[in-house]
């Protein structure tokens, strides 16, 4: 995987950059899923992810779209996994190429209440299922590839 340190996440970040969490729970400690959640507009299964906040770094930033987006509560790790390319999507500020870095998250509860609530499905999967979700051919790698144990 491309793994990437907050600091040089944060000197390549630029416009259209945004920042992703890749949330994971452990399951009787050797296998593990991804939850996605749809996107507003579309409808079409995402990683958590939004722009940079300013005072936060990226891998906060990434948790706190996904409290946010899906209510998770969780550990974010400092490293990010690597970086994919998308096509924005959303109504109102046309199509445009963009770039998430992504951070794995460890989810450790779902909040029954949080900001978007009822605007976004949100859903648990396996690896393989994820990334047959997804669009994006490295975000499709990412999800593969990913190995929660290697984190530590």
């Amino acid at each position: 995987m491309d793994k990437l340190p907050l600091k040089k996440v944060a000197r390549k970040a630029g416009p259209g950059t945004q920042f992703a969490a890749l949330c994971y729970r452990r399951r009787k400690g050797k296998t593990h899923e991804i939850l996605l959640v749809t996107t507003r507009g579309t409808g079409r299964w995402i990683p958590p992810k939004g722009w940079p906040m300013k005072g936060v770094s990226p891998d906060k930033a990434a948790a706190r779209e996904a409290w946010e987006e899906a209510g998770v509560v969780g550990e974010v790790h400092e490293v990010s996994l690597g970086r994919y390319s998308y096509t924005r999507e959303a109504s109102g500020d046309g199509k445009g190429s963009q770039e998430a870095y992504i951070f794995p998250l460890e989810v450790l509860e779902l909040a029954t209440t949080y900001k978007e609530k009822g605007q976004r499905k949100v859903r648990w999967f396996s690896p393989r299922k994820a990334a047959m979700l997804v669009r994006e051919p490295k975000l499709k790698k990412i999800i593969r590839d990913f190995d929660p144990a290697k984190l530590s």
